[in-house]
C-alpha cells in the first residue's frame, strides 16, 4: 500500500525503532488465491519452430547475409520459367488461388418492386438509376466489395442491416457466386521467389549479393503426417556473384550449421536433380550433432539430413536475365526445430494445442487450485486469520464450546466473530480441519502433516491451503456481507465430499485433465466447524 515518506521519516527520528517495526503496517496481506504457489512469476515460453526461426536469423547475419522478403504468390508461369519439363510435377502439388467473380446484375421492374417492399416505400427514378450504377461499379471493380453495402445504403438513404437483407432477398447472384481459379499459386518452395527477386536485383547490385529468407511455404500433400505438413518454414539463402560454385554451399552449410551445435559434415549428391539446378551441383548436407547420439529418435546414430544446396541452371537464369551463378542453399525449419527440441512429429511440434496428448506438472495443477469466495476489506482479512488462530489454538477443546476470535467495526457497526461448537460430546473442529491440500503424483489429494504423508508433502506440491484456511475465508466473506446488511451470520461446514463444501475453487482445465486422464481428486473428511457473527450494540 501506498505509504507517506515524510510522515515515516519524522516517526524515525522521534523513535527509528517504533517506526521500523510499524513498517510491517504498510504491507498489503495478500489473500489465499494470492499466495504462492497460485501467485508466480514464470518465463514464458516461445514457439520451437519461431525460436528457431529467430536463432536461425541470427546465424545467417552473423555470416554476413541479409534479410529480404521473396514474393508468397506466383503465378504458374514463372514455374515454367523455372522447372522447364518439370513443371507440371511441380505444379501438381502448388496451391492455386482462386477468387470470386463479379456478376453483372440487372435491374427490372421486379427487382425494384422487391426492394420497394422491402423498404417500405418507392424508390425514385435517382434512386434507381444510383442503385444500378453502384451495382455496374462494383461490376468493373470501382466499388469494392467492403463498401457496397454501404454506397448502396447512402445511396437510398437506408440502414447498412436493411442493405444487406435486400442484397440476400433481391439478388440471389451473390450467395450463388463460386470461387474461379486463377493462375496464381502459392509458392511452394523458396526458389520460386529468389528468380523473381534476382531479376530484379542483378544490374543495380554490387557483387557479391548474398541474401536469405525464412518464411512459409506452401504444398499441397496428400495428407498430413508426423514428417510433412501442407505449410512449412523455409530458410533459403543465395549468393550471386561471378565465381560462385559448390564449394561456397559447403561453407556455407558448416558456417550456418555449426552454430546449432553440429560438429561434422557430410556432403552427398541429391538424386533428385532438380531442373532448376546446373546438373552434378544439387547436394545434400548430412551434419553431425552429438546431442543425438543414443537418442530415442531416427536419428540415433547422430548423422541426419539437414540441408540442401546447389547452383541454379543457366538455362533457368537466363529466363530472368541473370548473367552470374547463383547458388542456393535450404534447409526446412520444423527438420532442425525437430533435432534440436527432441521431437518425434512435426504435428505435435508445430501445433501443440490440437494434439490429445496433455500433461500438467505437479506445480502447473497447484497453481490451478484456489478458494472461491474471500474477505474483499482488511478487517475481513483479519477475520479469517483470527478464525484459523482459534481453530489452530482450540481445535481440540471439547464441546459444548465457544471462542471469541475477533471484535471490531465492520462497515461502521461493532461486530463480534465466534468459532462455536453447541453439541455435546465432540470438539471445536473435527479432524480434517487442519487438512493440507496437496498435488502429489498427479493426483489431487486432502491430508494432514503426519509421518504417513511425509512423502506427499515432500515429493508433491502443497496449494499452501489447508480446509480451515478456506472455510474461515468464506466464513468471513459472509461476515462482511451480514455486517453491511446489518444482521448476524452463521457459517458452517460438516462432512466435506466435494471441493465446493470446503470454498475449493478447481479450475474447469484442471477438472478436464482429472477426468481425462483418470486421475484421483480426493478432498474428504470431518471438518465440522461453525463461525458466528453477531451485531454488538
Amino acid at each position: 500500500m501506498k505509504f507517506d515518506p515524510s510522515l515515516i521519516k519524522e516517526a524515525a527520528k522521534e523513535d527509528f525503532d517504533k517506526a521500523w517495526q510499524q513498517g510491517r503496517e504498510y504491507l498489503g496481506r495478500p489473500s489465499l488465491n494470492q499466495r504462492y504457489p497460485r501467485n508466480s512469476y514464470s518465463f514464458g515460453s516461445v514457439h520451437p519452430i519461431f525460436d528457431t526461426i529467430q536463432k536461425l536469423r541470427e546465424a545467417y547475419v552473423r555470416l554476413g547475409f541479409s534479410e529480404a522478403m521473396n514474393p508468397v504468390i506466383v503465378e504458374a508461369s514463372d514455374v515454367y520459367r523455372q522447372f522447364g519439363s518439370e513443371a507440371l510435377a511441380v505444379l501438381d502439388r502448388c496451391f492455386y488461388l482462386a477468387g470470386l467473380p463479379r456478376p453483372d446484375i440487372g435491374m427490372s421492374e421486379d427487382r425494384v418492386s422487391q426492394v420497394n417492399s422491402l423498404l417500405g416505400r418507392q424508390l425514385s427514378g435517382d434512386e434507381v438509376e444510383a442503385l444500378r450504377q453502384i451495382l455496374h461499379g462494383y461490376k468493373k471493380g470501382k466499388v469494392e466489395g467492403d463498401d457496397l453495402v454501404g454506397e448502396i445504403a447512402a445511396a437510398l438513404g437506408a440502414h447498412d442491416a436493411l442493405i444487406s437483407t435486400v442484397l440476400e432477398k433481391v439478388f440471389p447472384e451473390f450467395r450463388e457466386l463460386k470461387a474461379e481459379a486463377t493462375s496464381r499459386t502459392l509458392r511452394s518452395h523458396m526458389t520460386s521467389g529468389w528468380f523473381i527477386s534476382l531479376s530484379h536485383l542483378h544490374h543495380r547490385s554490387r557483387l557479391p549479393v548474398k541474401l536469405f529468407s525464412v518464411d512459409r511455404c506452401f504444398r499441397r500433400e496428400q495428407a498430413e503426417d508426423a514428417a510433412r505438413l501442407m505449410s512449412y518454414y523455409s530458410a533459403s539463402c543465395v549468393i550471386m556473384d561471378e565465381d560462385v560454385s559448390v564449394e561456397d554451399g559447403k561453407a556455407v552449410a558448416d558456417g550456418l550449421l555449426s552454430q546449432f551445435g553440429f560438429e561434422k559434415f557430410q556432403f552427398r549428391p541429391d538424386d533428385k536433380r532438380s531442373k532448376y539446378y546446373t546438373p552434378g551441383t544439387q547436394i545434400e548436407v548430412y551434419a553431425y550433432h552429438p546431442g543425438l547420439v543414443g537418442s530415442a529418435t531416427k536419428y540415433s546414430s547422430g548423422w541426419v539430413e539437414v540441408a540442401t544446396f546447389g547452383i541454379y541452371s543457366p538455362t533457368a537464369l537466363s529466363q530472368y536475365d541473370i548473367p552470374y551463378p547463383v547458388m542456393n542453399l535450404g534447409l526446412g525449419v520444423e527438420r532442425l526445430a525437430m533435432i534440436l527440441h527432441n521431437s518425434q512429429d512435426l504435428r505435435a511440434l508445430s501445433y501443440p494445442q490440437f494434439q490429445t496428448e496433455w500433461s500438467l506438472s505437479a506445480r502447473e495443477m497447484a497453481q490451478m487450485i484456489g478458494v472461491e469466495k474471500t474477505p474483499a476489506t482488511p478487517a475481513g482479512q483479519d477475520i479469517a486469520e483470527a478464525v484459523v488462530a482459534v481453530c489452530a489454538e482450540h481445535g481440540d477443546a471439547p464441546s459444548p464450546c465457544a471462542f471469541v476470535a475477533w471484535e471490531g467495526e465492520l462497515f461502521g457497526r461493532k461486530v463480534r466473530v465466534s468459532v462455536v461448537e453447541p453439541e455435546e460430546n465432540t470438539k471445536l473442529c473435527g479432524p480434517a480441519a487442519q487438512n493440507e491440500i496437496v498435488v502429489y503424483k498427479q493426483n489431487i489429494m486432502g491430508i494432514p502433516r503426519t509421518t504417513r504423508w511425509e512423502e506427499a508433502f515432500a515429493e508433491g506440491v502443497s496449494t499452501g491451503i489447508r480446509y480451515i484456511d478456506a472455510f474461515a475465508a468464506l466464513a468471513a466473506y459472509e461476515v462482511e456481507a451480514a455486517a453491511m446488511a446489518g444482521r448476524e451470520s452463521e457459517t458452517r461446514v460438516r462432512i466435506v465430499r466435494a471441493p465446493g463444501d470446503i470454498n475449493i475453487k478447481i479450475s474447469p482445465a484442471l477438472e478436464r485433465f482429472i477426468t481425462s486422464y483418470k486421475h484421483k481428486m480426493d478432498l474428504r473428511g470431518p471438518v465440522f466447524a461453525t463461525v458466528k457473527s453477531e451485531i454488538l450494540p
